[in-house]
């Protein structure tokens, strides 16, 4: 029998806050699998006076669901966003990406933050305080899992938005990752300018000699 999925708590902010902290932020990116589009990161500082009901990792909520917590999460929190484009992910690779993206939101933040909880199992190498590496954090750490909703939401939307300038891909639904009506799109209709190209199914087609 499977275990149940965890349920994100406070704890690590609370521990945080304990040892002096003040503004405690999660931090969580999306976008690391897709083929295209830009890799997305959240940071989010969560009033422990107002804390969402309902947070889960992202990737066990509906659509639906999602949507309702981004909008519990905004109206009480303090939110960076960032990202990072094609382009970046093929000049860096997708960690290093992935971190950018991290670190611009962090920058984004409307109050700077005075510890990191980000998910995963290592860091930025420039961050503008005390961090911690969660492993993963997005389903035990709220402000964790706050930031994994934010992400998921802002990359969907400007992969939903991407799709009515590049029609047949399905991006929309697929949100860039590698399903079998993207490929065949690709296949069909050829990369777009948000296609990753050093993304191994993207290059074979722009490169078939290469390995």
């Amino acid at each position: 029998m499977s275990a149940a999925p965890q349920i994100p708590d406070f704890s690590f902010e609370r521990l945080a806050i304990a040892q002096g902290a003040c503004r405690v932020v999660g931090v969580d990116e999306v976008g690391r699998g897709p083929l295209c589009g830009p890799v997305t990161a959240a940071a989010v500082w969560l009033d422990p006076a107002h804390l969402p009901e309902g947070l889960r990792d992202s990737k066990r909520l509906s659509a639906k669901a999602r949507l309702a917590l981004s909008a519990q999460i905004r109206a009480h929190a303090d939110i960076g966003i960032g990202h990072c484009s094609p382009a970046e992910i093929d000049a860096l690779n997708i960690l290093q990406a992935s971190f950018l993206a991290m670190q611009r939101a962090i920058a984004a933040l409307a109050v700077p933050p005075d510890h990191l909880l980000i998910d995963g199992n290592r860091l930025p190498a420039s961050l503008p305080c005390g961090a911690e590496a969660v492993v993963k954090g997005d389903g035990r750490s709220m402000s964790i899992a706050a930031a994994s909703i934010i992400a998921k939401t802002a990359r969907d939307a400007i992969m939903t938005d991407l799709a009515q300038k590049y029609p047949g891909y399905g991006w929309e639904r697929n949100a860039g990752y590698p399903t079998n009506c993207h490929l065949n799109a690709i296949a069909e209709l050829g990369p777009t300018p948000e296609h990753r190209r050093s993304f191994k199914p993207i290059r074979k087609i722009l490169c078939p000699d290469s390995t």
